[in-house]
């Protein structure tokens, strides 16, 4: 898992076997097994929660959203044909 950013353990990234065809845009916020999945386009949404807290979830949305330009160019960056 490409790792865009750490955040007081967290992990920030996403796969590069991202389906076929290729999901839209999104992150994975990982701490040992846990695991949510938020799409970044058009707006943040949570995909899926897999072991977090509801609080835990509401900051993590917080910190997507502010980081949000820097997933979405790390994905672009990951994903270009060229």
């Amino acid at each position: 898992m490409p790792v865009v950013f750490r955040h007081r353990g967290f992990r920030f990234g996403f796969y590069s076997n991202e389906g076929n065809p290729r999901e839209p845009p999104h992150v994975h916020v990982k701490l040992g097994e846990a695991d949510a999945k938020f799409w970044l386009l058009p707006e943040i949404e949570l995909a899926y929660n897999r072991g977090h807290s509801a609080r835990l979830v509401r900051e993590l949305t917080d910190i997507v959203a502010r980081r949000r330009q820097t997933l979405l160019e790390a994905w672009d960056e990951h994903f270009s044909e060229g």
